[in-house]
């Protein structure tokens, strides 16, 4: 058995995690760089975390990964791809209102479980074959998951704050292994968005005003998914038929060009989330929510928070001129 310090062998490596399902696999020193510790206190300053208290409440982990767990020397990031047969279109709704928009990574297994689960198999092989201590994170912990992503070589972030891949565009979920293998760090990811505006553009609600920054007040994804109060008033017109989650600044991304559906099984879109009708998801009861989503993202919003998305985007299928214009 080698020593924990030793090189790891990044390409068997590799080879372990496509085995297992991964997509992407780089390589990255265990510590943030100076300008994403700047971005994270300045973020968390101006408040624009909004009611996702833990962002604050660990702060200082999430700023340097020695810190979440001093013994690492090495983050091995890794990706799977979630990418849709076609881009949906960026006009959520805008052909089909009556149906629901739910955002493509809910629909279908969550995908906190589906990596998880691969992350420990490659944690296994790799303590089995080196002897090294290892830590895995999907993104409930509190890791910089995009910014360490782009050391590793995986994309870099886009103007819409999301990691950009030139292989599969912008629909990638993310994982970590943190070991104390001294691993030789991949070259970091250069930032492809040149003058492009096209995600900018593309918001509904102009959160995207200022380029690689997140106005959090007037996301639907975060409005209609983590924030605890309902979708304001003021953004109703734009919300349309979004209950869980916005793809628009996601789908409008020109990379996208260079995406491929998802290989992995267990990521597989369900078409019957896809489909579903803004009025059958009215009927829902709590048991019949908890039957549809089980195994999904949206089952953690819960029955109720769900219905008042569902209930407001019935309320825009059937626009009328009193209601309040799109971001306004």
């Amino acid at each position: 058995m080698n020593s924990p310090d030793a090189i790891a062998p990044r390409e068997r490596i590799r080879a372990v995690a496509r085995d297992l399902g991964f997509d992407a696999c780089g390589f990255a020193a265990a510590e943030t760089t100076p300008g994403d510790k700047a971005a994270l206190a300045g973020f968390l300053a101006a408040g624009r975390h909004m009611d996702m208290a833990w962002m604050a409440e660990t702060a200082d982990r999430r700023a340097d990964p020695k810190t979440l767990w001093p013994a690492a020397r090495s983050v091995i990031s890794l990706a799977m791809n979630y990418g849709p047969d076609t881009d949906p279109p960026v006009a959520t709704g805008a052909a089909s209102p009556d149906r629901a928009a739910i955002a493509l990574y809910a629909r279908r297994r969550d995908y906190h479980d589906v990596v998880k689960k691969r992350l420990k198999a490659l944690a296994r092989w790799l303590v089995a074959e080196t002897g090294a201590g290892v830590k895995v994170f999907v993104d409930t912990a509190p890791v910089m998951e995009k910014p360490l992503a782009r050391q590793a070589g995986l994309g870099w972030i886009g103007k819409h704050t999301n990691l950009v891949s030139r292989d599969f565009g912008s629909w990638l979920v993310l994982g970590e292994v943190f070991t104390t293998l001294a691993i030789p760090p991949d070259r970091p990811s250069a930032d492809h968005c040149g003058s492009c505006t096209a995600c900018r553009d593309a918001c509904p609600t102009g959160a995207l005003d200022v380029p690689y920054r997140m106005d959090t007040a007037r996301c639907l994804a975060y409005l209609t998914v983590e924030a605890k109060s309902p979708v304001p008033d003021s953004f109703a017109g734009a919300m349309g038929n979004r209950v869980f989650g916005c793809d628009d600044c996601l789908a409008a991304c020109p990379w996208n060009k260079f995406a491929r559906p998802a290989a992995e099984p267990k990521l597989a879109a369900r078409p019957d989330l896809a489909d579903a009708t803004l009025a059958d998801l009215a009927a829902l009861d709590e048991p019949g929510f908890r039957r549809l989503f089980a195994g999904t993202p949206v089952k953690r919003v819960g029955h109720r928070r769900f219905s008042l998305n569902v209930r407001r985007g019935l309320d825009n299928s059937t626009p009328s001129p009193e209601k309040p214009s799109p971001g306004s």
